[in-house]
């Protein structure tokens, strides 16, 4: 007699946590006009969601119950929907980098029901806070990473043959086409240097080149375009955006050249109408406002229509405690006699600002 055969299947599963991740800053301006609010008072955060939970800041200037030579802080559940097993991270951020260089976290998960809080009565002793860099010019600011962790997702797994496939190297092709040089139709002559190009590959990237090349006003015989109010590096530079979708690398410059040259790109590519690369300048400026800087980087926002620049701008001017400093900078000056409009959009804001 025969044994039966059977088959023999082998499987597996996997168990996952399901999480949800989020920030939020909470930036305290006139951090001395806080102090003496009692032991047990605290100031709040505007509400934010994280993992479909609401959450707020506590700060507590003059200390939580009997820590009253330390600041304290939490974070708060708001949300009334049942119970919800959280990890957070307070820390304080440092204003010349923008990066969290202080905090205390938790290791082991949390369960919080609504109206409850978890975080540290003595997150920092007042005098160490004082003499940090983490206080400058009255004001402070306290991040708050929140993960959510959520009901777990089991799954089976299997054995899948998978084939590597290579990143696309679409961009570092047409990167070397412009090296190259090869088949070039157009070459563009810029205080005695020469630029050769593509006029499809531009025309293409830009609604300007495109009707520049192929539009009903075109000369289609032309093979040379004289540039002259462009520097030969910004252009080169516009070229590479437009072949490669990426800036070039600006390691080689300081701070002050780089945002120079990126003020540069960024009209460039409102010239052309390039607005991805117009949208990336401004999310480089947006990084590197200060007081010195504010006021001319706005008079270029407005100027060519950069909205998200020109808001961050007179946020920058409303918000920073810095008024007075602004007002007194060389760019001031300039702002005011080149682009007056500019100021009845701060002076709206700033209205709406002291009515919160």
């Amino acid at each position: 007699m025969v044994a039966t055969q059977r088959q023999v299947v082998n499987t597996s599963s996997r168990c996952t946590p399901g999480i949800a991740r989020g920030t939020h800053s909470f930036e305290i301006i006139g951090y001395s006009l806080h102090k003496g609010i009692g032991r047990g008072n605290y100031i709040c955060s505007d509400t934010f969601s994280v993992g479909g939970y609401e959450w707020c800041i506590r700060y507590y200037p003059d200390g939580y119950k009997e820590d009253k030579e330390y600041v304290s802080a939490f974070v708060e559940l708001i949300s009334n929907d049942g119970e919800v097993r959280v990890l957070s991270d307070l820390s304080l951020v440092k204003e010349d980098s923008g990066l969290p260089l202080s905090g205390v976290s938790q290791e082991t998960p949390t369960l919080l029901k609504a109206g409850s809080y978890r975080g540290y009565s003595k997150f920092m002793k007042r005098s160490e806070l004082e003499a940090s860099p983490y206080l400058r010019d009255d004001r402070l600011v306290i991040k708050c990473e929140i993960t959510v962790i959520e009901e777990p997702r089991v799954r089976q797994t299997s054995s899948v043959f998978e084939a590597l496939v290579p990143p696309s190297d679409l961009s570092d092709n047409l990167g070397k086409l412009l090296e190259a040089q090869d088949e070039a139709d157009v070459v563009f002559k810029l205080k005695g240097e020469a630029f050769p190009a593509h006029k499809i590959i531009l025309a293409m990237r830009s609604p300007v080149f495109k009707a520049q090349f192929y539009g009903p006003m075109s000369d289609k015989s032309m093979p040379n375009i004289e540039i002259e109010d462009i520097q030969p590096a910004i252009f080169k530079a516009l070229l590479h955006f437009i072949y490669t979708d990426s800036l070039p690398s600006m390691d080689g410059l300081d701070d002050v050249d780089k945002e120079e040259m990126v003020k540069h790109l960024l009209v460039a590519a409102d010239r052309y109408a390039i607005e991805r690369m117009k949208m990336l300048c401004q999310s480089i400026l947006c990084k590197s406002i200060d007081v010195e800087s504010v006021a001319t980087t706005l008079a270029l926002a407005d100027q060519h229509h950069c909205s998200m620049l020109k808001d961050a701008c007179v946020e920058f001017i409303i918000s920073s405690g810095r008024m007075n400093d602004v007002l007194a900078s060389q760019g001031y000056v300039h702002l005011k006699q080149s682009r007056p409009a500019v100021f009845v959009d701060i002076f709206e804001k700033l209205a709406m600002f002291h009515n919160i």
